[in-house]
């Protein structure tokens, strides 16, 4: 998008049928930042910033909630337990089992944080899901990969722990040969890049839907019959927005979910 075409979008004056004024289609510069700043030799951008955010949100609301726990809960401490029992009950325990109890912390912490992080897309000012830059969902896959494979091979012993990785049970030894490079192949590498892909892929495509609709909105808007495809466009933006929502909310259930399945899966005797 060219310095005179953003202006003249930014101060009004640039909408559909105005002569030379094409429609300034959103692209990657939607996901590049400038630091906003620096402490030593680390800078600091937007993403960065809104991580460490909804990290405290997430400290300081559970600390809050259950810092001084009652039997008859507040209504801060009734919402934390809500919280914390939906992930543990929902998800934890139903697919790991009474086994998981111990992982349970680290699985709601990374709920809340996920789904935290991608609604900051619809929060005023941030407007940015922080899951759409790949290093954040690559980051919390690389902790659930890495706890995968030392729960794997703290149970297993090596040997013990290839196999489980690599050797399905119940499958004739004939076809092992082809089995055996594609199970280790996926769970070493497929699982957590398509972990962190799948993350990042639906908020970078669902912000870059919302940003195109909601600037078509604007562009369209004009006296002649753009103001129907103006508000044919806002609609969609509001529709896209009401199921962002929702996405947020499944891909951090989700990936809560591939993670216990993981660590289930490190747990369980037999592959």
């Amino acid at each position: 998008m060219s310095a005179e075409l953003t202006s003249s979008l930014a101060s009004g004056s640039c909408h559909f049928g105005d002569a030379g004024c094409g429609f300034p289609a959103p692209g990657l510069n939607e996901f590049q930042f400038k630091p906003i700043f620096s402490i030593g030799s680390v800078e600091f951008n937007k993403p960065m910033l809104l991580s460490i955010i909804v990290a405290l949100l997430v400290v300081v609301f559970f600390w809050a909630a259950f810092a001084k726990p009652r039997l008859v809960p507040g209504k801060l401490q009734l919402v934390g337990e809500i919280g914390y029992d939906f992930v543990k009950r929902s998800i934890v325990l139903e697919t790991i089992g009474k086994k998981g109890e111990k992982y349970v912390p680290m699985l709601v912490s990374m709920f809340f944080f996920i789904w935290l992080m991608n609604i900051m897309s619809i929060i005023p000012f941030a407007q940015f899901p922080v899951a759409a830059a790949i290093a954040f969902p690559a980051g919390l896959s690389a902790i659930v990969w890495i706890t995968y494979m030392t729960l794997t091979f703290k149970k297993h012993g090596f040997v013990g722990g290839l196999k489980n990785l690599c050797w399905p049970s119940g499958i004739p030894g004939w076809v092992m040969f082809i089995l055996v490079p594609i199970e280790f192949f996926s769970n070493i590498f497929v699982r957590p890049f398509t972990l962190a892909v799948r993350a990042f892929a639906n908020m970078f495509a669902g912000h870059l839907l919302i940003v195109m609709f909601s600037i078509a909105s604007w562009y369209l808007l004009s006296p002649t019959l753009g103001a129907l495809y103006g508000s044919a466009s806002f609609v969609v933006a509001v529709a896209l927005t009401a199921f962002e929502l929702l996405v947020q909310f499944l891909q951090a259930y989700i990936f809560v979910m591939l993670a216990s399945s993981y660590i289930a899966g490190a747990l369980e005797e037999a592959h």
